[in-house]
């Protein structure tokens, strides 16, 4: 068993690393921007890629989804995303009569919007972001939510319903001077 274990470890890392030199930096650079120190999990899928920008020291994790068409996928620095995470920037047509949804091409411009995540801001496995979606700075997104509202600075997100603050505003003030310090 131990030499058995020791050939899956050995494998294990060698396909870890390949991944890490040659598909994360494919995908990198065929991104609109890419900063530094970006990780990208393993067997993600990424349409429209000329779309998305993404900051410096970045986590993506394996088998993230981002989707989009027409509008703009903007990530921020320090930024974790879990495994499963998916970004949806669009929407097909449901409104044309006397077509099938998917015989329609046409988008009108509500149907894409931009997601933004900002700066310091985690999400957790398996969420779901959905178009016109902005997450503010230092945000936490639960696992499994579904984002379909704007999230504020400092909050964590759990349902449309359910918004908690992460810190208080005297918390929020030394934890933006104390990042400041150490910069």
């Amino acid at each position: 068993m131990k030499p058995l274990f020791f050939l899956m470890k050995i494998r294990n890392s060698i396909s870890t690393r390949w991944h890490n030199k040659v598909v994360s930096k494919y995908w990198q650079s065929l991104f609109n921007k890419c900063g530094k120190n970006v990780s990208i999990g393993k067997n993600c899928t990424f349409a429209g890629y000329e779309n998305i920008t993404v900051g410096n020291d970045v986590y993506i994790g394996p088998n993230a989804c981002f989707l989009t068409t027409n509008a703009k996928i903007i990530i921020g620095n320090k930024v974790m995303l879990a495994n499963e995470v998916a970004i949806v920037t669009g929407n097909h047509r449901i409104d044309v009569l006397g077509k099938y949804m998917f015989d329609v091409k046409e988008k009108l411009p509500e149907n894409d919007e931009d997601v933004i995540i900002e700066d310091d801001v985690w999400v957790g496995l398996r969420a779901i972001i959905l178009k016109g979606v902005k997450i503010g700075r230092g945000s936490v997104i639960a696992a499994g939510a579904v984002v379909t509202k704007d999230v504020p600075p400092y909050s964590i997100y759990i349902s449309p319903n359910k918004i908690l603050p992460r810190f208080n505003e005297e918390q929020i003030r030394k934890h933006e001077e104390l990042l400041n310090d150490n910069e």
